[in-house]
């Protein structure tokens, strides 16, 4: 394929304008359609790009001209999106998870396969450069054989009421951890085979009375006796905090930190420097770089990664740990 991919967005929330501000600045790809079912999203962010816009996705996925999708519509939605995608033949993009329960993202799999139409994931930690380059070191051998796997993820704050729903229905294993778990099977080249997790609403109390939680620790078995752990947070007072650690037989690997700008301020009050204020921020170049590879895969004629099974595959793990934050014993994650 030598023009532009034509590309449609379904779904103009945070990552939905993200991802077609990304879109409309590649010369890979043109913009030709958003989705959303509040109008006024769908007209504004259309008239910023020059796209057209629908308030259905039904509406969306019928324009004769797209070939591909980016579906950012919310969670619990990604699935009969997927479907309904992969039966108009195009190639998909989709936020994680494509569904929170395994059945939904079998069937949506399914269909992915019978269409033979390509799909990518939105793990987008996988295109970071800290994560790409500690990628590039384990797998030549910088660090020896990985043996423990460490990962902090907290957030600054409880995302917005109108997402709070959503987030107790998926909770902060499945939204939140799920990246972990997907750098937990990248980085080590392995599957987590049993996890044992804790947790508890200690800042949002309302959440507990709908059986979600604000706090989250994890203990991780991988498939060769490696071991990770994994800490989740919305309660990140100073800032967006995403660490990972890496260790090896020969040495080790950290990834990430809360410094936005290198630049620290050294004062008689002490030292002080900036920090990333949320995600947006911290993996900007990230997000870039996932839909770039995602647009030039397909038009190349190439399946991309992250894919559905890597999705299929996180998601496990994540609904490992919330069956074990309810009974209080370790859980096997069974293989796929």
């Amino acid at each position: 394929m030598t023009e532009p991919l034509p590309i449609g967005v379904l779904g103009l929330g945070r990552m939905g304008r993200i991802h077609a501000r990304h879109l409309a600045a590649l010369p890979e790809a043109r913009l030709v359609a958003v989705a959303s079912r509040r109008s006024e999203a769908a007209h504004e962010v259309a008239t910023l790009y020059g796209a057209r816009a629908y308030t259905h996705y039904d509406d969306l996925l019928a324009d004769r001209e797209l070939r591909a999708v980016v579906i950012a519509s919310a969670t619990h939605e990604h699935a009969k999106h997927v479907k309904a995608a992969a039966a108009a033949g195009l190639a998909i993009f989709c936020e994680k998870p494509i569904a929170l329960r395994l059945e939904d993202t079998d069937g949506a799999l399914s269909a992915v396969a019978k269409a033979g139409v390509p799909l990518q994931v939105g793990f987008m930690r996988r295109f970071d450069p800290a994560f790409v380059e500690a990628k590039r070191r384990i797998e030549a051998g910088a660090i020896g054989q990985p043996i423990t796997f460490k990962a902090i993820s907290r957030d600054p704050q409880l995302p917005t009421a109108e997402a709070e729903e959503a987030l107790v229905r998926g909770n902060l294993f499945i939204d939140l951890g799920v990246h972990d778990f997907d750098m937990a099977r990248w980085l080590m080249g392995q599957e987590v085979c049993q996890v044992h997790a804790v947790g508890g609403a200690l800042v949002y109390r309302r959440l507990a009375e709908a059986g979600g939680v604000d706090n989250g620790l994890l203990s991780m078995v991988f498939a060769d006796g490696a071991l990770g752990g994994v800490e989740l947070s919305r309660n990140a007072a100073y800032g967006y905090d995403v660490r990972t650690e890496v260790l090896g037989t020969e040495g080790a690997l950290l990834i990430g930190g809360l410094q936005r700008t290198p630049l620290s301020v050294l004062t008689p009050s002490g030292v002080t420097h900036d920090v990333f204020p949320w995600f947006p921020e911290r993996f900007a170049d990230a997000y870039l770089a996932e839909i770039r590879h995602f647009v030039q895969c397909v038009r190349a004629g190439e399946f991309p990664s992250p894919d559905g099974q890597d999705d299929r595959a996180a998601l496990q793990v994540a609904l490992a740990a919330t069956e074990s934050l309810k009974t209080g014993m370790a859980v096997t994650v069974t293989a796929s």
